[in-house]
């Protein structure tokens, strides 16, 4: 259940901020490159070096993010302690590196898109909500649904993060798959098992995989 919150709230943020972003920067004709670099900046990291980054700002002693809430008179916050905002600080820092990914395949579609529908609708007077729901966003969806199968397999897998962040904890509130077969298999010294789910997890995003293709095949069809 953690790994489902997880998935559908990591890839859902990501897709989301990923597509407003190439958004706004598909509408600039000015330093996009530049705009366009800065926001990868993330993305080229190591999930190591990712992780002990946050790790260090969400401390709840010593923290930057918590020495900023003090400055505005707000109380600290258990970022990767509490039993609530463990999984939700996972989800932000994912969202964090993440996002460059997404934005770079909606910029890519978004400049794939023909200038002349935009002409078109120009001339006819077409609203910018008009032009976004039947051009822009139409012509860019199937790409963008790529690029979320492509966050949902990666976020399936997350260990990294769990494993520097948070280790699993509190408790098991932030214990993913990979990080549970990893604790069988490397702590409890349970190696057959932690094999069986190891391949119940390849199973299980092969037969998903599998139906959202299929969705794809059939969106593309129409």
């Amino acid at each position: 259940m953690t790994t489902l919150i997880y998935v559908i709230g990591a890839v859902t943020l990501q897709t989301v901020l990923g597509f407003a972003i190439a958004y706004l920067i598909s509408r600039r004709t000015h330093g996009r490159g530049l705009l366009t670099t800065l926001f990868l900046v993330p993305m080229m990291l190591s999930p190591v070096v990712v992780g002990l980054f946050w790790r260090f700002m969400l401390d709840a002693q010593f923290g930057v993010i918590n020495s900023m809430l003090g400055s505005l008179g707000l109380g600290q916050v258990e970022w990767l302690t509490g039993q609530r905002t463990a999984l939700i600080s996972l989800i932000l820092v994912d969202t964090w590196q993440w996002t460059p990914f997404i934005m770079l395949i909606a910029l890519a579609g978004l400049t794939a898109v023909p200038k002349y529908l935009y002409e078109a609708a120009s001339i006819d007077r077409a609203s910018e909500w008009f032009r976004f729901r039947t051009i822009t966003l139409p012509l860019v969806w199937p790409l963008l649904l790529i690029a979320v199968l492509f966050r949902a397999i990666e976020a399936f897998r997350l260990f990294d993060l769990v494993y520097i962040l948070t280790s699993g904890g509190p408790g098991v509130s932030t214990e993913t798959l990979s990080f549970h077969v990893y604790k069988v298999a490397f702590l409890g010294f349970n190696t057959g098992t932690a094999s069986a789910y190891g391949i119940l997890m390849i199973l299980v995003v092969i037969v998903l995989t599998q139906l959202y293709l299929r969705y794809l095949n059939k969106l593309k069809e129409d």
